[in-house]
């Protein structure tokens, strides 16, 4: 089954009872049971629901994946996942990744005996030196947040997998459409289903999927001990979003490329990081484990001026300078100050993180209003 049509129809099934064609929203905490025991496949919400039973199929399906599991956010789907580890089991991360990723594995898990160590992994050999006894996790964001450098997922992999640690993929910035971690050789997909899968900046979500069994039981057993689950309204509007993934994410991709060009050809612009253009330090790696190469363009002032980067921030209309990303409108973010503040400054800079960095969640508006709205804003630097 191609994709566009597991987006429209894998995990989801006309009611029994009414024959209605969407999902229904099963809004209840409970479930009447014929005798102590038996019942009908459901007990207690936290445990199971029908409508993020169907969510759950469908990410599956979308990810190449066995076993799907939803959360109340990302970050509840990645402390699951680092909750599976033991004290004195070391992961180690890129050193480009999101900021709340950042806070949970530091300020959160490192006082529990887990050691967490963030490297580039740009040159995914780099990462031999650092593997130990010890080391049980590598967890990799490709493309990154924000700089959208890219990471070999196959050979981080195979190098992994020789040192018997698992591999586990942010693949948030991609989505399933672009890139499918699992086929590459990766244990674990994780998403922050708010972005771009959800797609219309309603929801807050995260997901696991994996075709590890052993790994399952234990997401499984932490989603019901843990508690920290979706509603079943969330998870009917994720359903729904995913019906027009693949035609969102083609015109992200349109428009990003675009976005991407204008701006690499404008002269008050002076880096851009997006994985589509010839001069990304990966792009060829890009080109191989993508299908094309999304709607996140990061870039800096060829005057790089923090002032300047805000100005131009302040004086944009259709991109909407708040935080998130791959909702169907036009974004901007300043990382140091938003997403990436929990990151200290210095860790931020050895990454390439500097404070005038300017990331764009590039929506699907017509794309020649997005490059007026970036000219005006530039006029004014």
């Amino acid at each position: 089954m191609k994709f566009a049509t597991k987006a429209v129809h894998a995990g989801v099934h006309p009611d029994p009872t009414t024959g209605a064609i969407m999902t229904p929203i099963y809004q209840t905490s409970t479930y009447v049971q014929h005798s102590p025991g038996k019942h009908k496949g459901y007990e207690y919400a936290r445990t199971q629901n029908p409508t993020r039973d169907a969510l759950q199929t469908s990410l599956a399906a979308l990810e190449n994946g066995k076993h799907a599991f939803c959360f109340a956010s990302g970050l509840a789907a990645i402390d699951t996942v680092i909750k599976t580890l033991q004290p004195g089991d070391e992961v180690i991360a890129t050193n480009d990744l999101y900021g709340g990723t950042y806070r949970l594995f530091v300020r959160v898990f490192e006082k529990y005996g887990i050691r967490f160590q963030f490297i580039p992994m740009h040159n995914a050999d780099a990462v031999v030196p650092h593997l130990t006894p010890q080391t049980k996790l590598l967890w990799i964001e490709s493309p990154t947040n924000p700089l959208l450098n890219i990471v070999d997922i196959e050979r981080i992999c195979q190098l992994a997998h020789h040192h018997g640690a698992k591999v586990a993929v942010d693949n948030t910035f991609a989505s399933p459409y672009l890139q499918n971690p699992l086929d590459l050789g990766a244990d674990l997909v994780m998403h922050s289903v708010t972005k771009y899968i959800a797609g219309h900046s309603d929801v807050v979500m995260g997901a696991l999927i994996t075709n590890d069994d052993q790994w399952a039981d234990q997401f499984k057993f932490l989603q019901n001990a843990a508690g920290a689950v979706p509603a079943p309204m969330d998870c009917f509007l994720v359903l729904r979003g995913i019906k027009t993934l693949h035609l969102r994410m083609k015109a992200h991709c349109e428009n990003g490329k675009i976005v991407a060009h204008f701006l690499a050809n404008h002269p008050k612009v002076g880096q851009v990081w997006w994985p589509g253009l010839p001069s990304h330090p990966n792009h060829a790696v890009a080109a191989r484990q993508m299908r094309d190469f999304g709607g996140m363009v990061s870039f800096t002032l060829t005057d790089d001026r923090v002032e300047n980067a805000i100005r131009l921030m302040e004086n944009l209309q259709l991109f909407s300078l708040a935080e998130s990303l791959g909702g169907v409108e036009s974004l901007c973010g300043h990382p140091a100050t938003m997403t990436h503040a929990s990151i200290p400054k210095q860790e931020r800079e050895k990454a390439g993180l500097r404070d005038s960095l300017i990331r764009l969640s590039v929506g699907i508006e017509d794309a020649q209003d997005l490059c007026e709205d970036l000219e005006r804003a530039l006029a004014l630097v």
